[in-house]
């Protein structure tokens, strides 16, 4: 079990919002290249960036801290990337700048050819992010809910040929309160990809309950507030997913 450490960045800086809100942010960090190196020093062996600004505004927008926290690991550990990603050319530009996978959520659930033919220009590096609250799927940074159930529309994207699914419970998101483990195993059963989880970590008990259900194909968990507030040590809680999962 993976515990990826998120970055989320808002003009520049590394921030938390509190389900979704821009205008709720909390600035964790002023330096996006510290915060990444803090955390492989801790142990991570994944990143998951958030462009916010880019997500809403539907193109990127903190390309110059992105770049910054890619040059800051290097090839230590691969990085994920979300937020405003709406054309091939922008993943071109990522992938060629070092970034190892690129997330797509809303252009996905809007555009689904793009999705395809993103998978089709650059297979294994595409990851679909699939936000929802009650099983229905969100989009535009959370602002607008669709119709759309949550299973078909991963299962389908699955068949386009992505690489995994970050499911985002955003009813919990950023909220401390804990991961919705029934959902996202539900969502993992229901696909031959691995899910990553997302929403509402907080403790240590959460990742314990999440190892327990890894063999459903749960390969991992995005946490953020959680470990900038110090409600779970990172380091502690790898150490205790690889001891669980018989990787220690």
């Amino acid at each position: 079990m993976l515990l990826i450490p998120a970055i989320d960045l808002k003009d520049g800086h590394c921030v938390r919002l509190k389900q979704g809100e821009m205008d709720d942010a909390t600035v964790f960090s002023e330096d996006p290249g510290a915060m990444a190196r803090h955390w492989v020093e801790q142990g991570a062996r994944r990143l998951h960036l958030v462009d916010l600004n880019g997500a809403f505004a539907g193109k990127p927008k903190n390309e110059e801290a992105i770049r910054a926290i890619v040059e800051a690991v290097g090839n230590d550990i691969p990085v994920q990337l979300g937020g405003g990603i709406r054309d091939l050319d922008t993943i071109e530009r990522y992938l060629d700048s070092g970034i190892s996978y690129v997330i797509i959520g809303t252009a996905a659930v809007k555009n689904p050819g793009f999705l395809h033919d993103a998978c089709g220009a650059f297979p294994g590096h595409i990851i679909v992010g699939l936000d929802a609250r009650d099983g229905k799927v969100a989009t535009d940074g959370w602002s607008k809910m669709t119709g759309h159930d949550v299973v078909d529309l991963a299962q389908k994207y699955e068949d386009y040929g992505v690489e995994a699914v970050v499911y985002t419970d955003i009813g919990r998101d950023g909220m401390l309160s804990g991961v919705n483990v029934e959902a996202t195993v539900r969502l993992a059963q229901a696909l031959r990809i691995p899910v990553i989880a997302s929403g509402g970590i907080a403790t240590l008990a959460d990742i314990e309950a999440l190892c327990a259900v890894e063999d459903e194909g749960i390969m991992g968990a995005i946490t953020g507030r959680a470990i900038y507030e110090g409600t779970l040590d990172f380091a502690a809680a790898q150490a205790r997913a690889d001891e669980l999962n018989g990787a220690a």
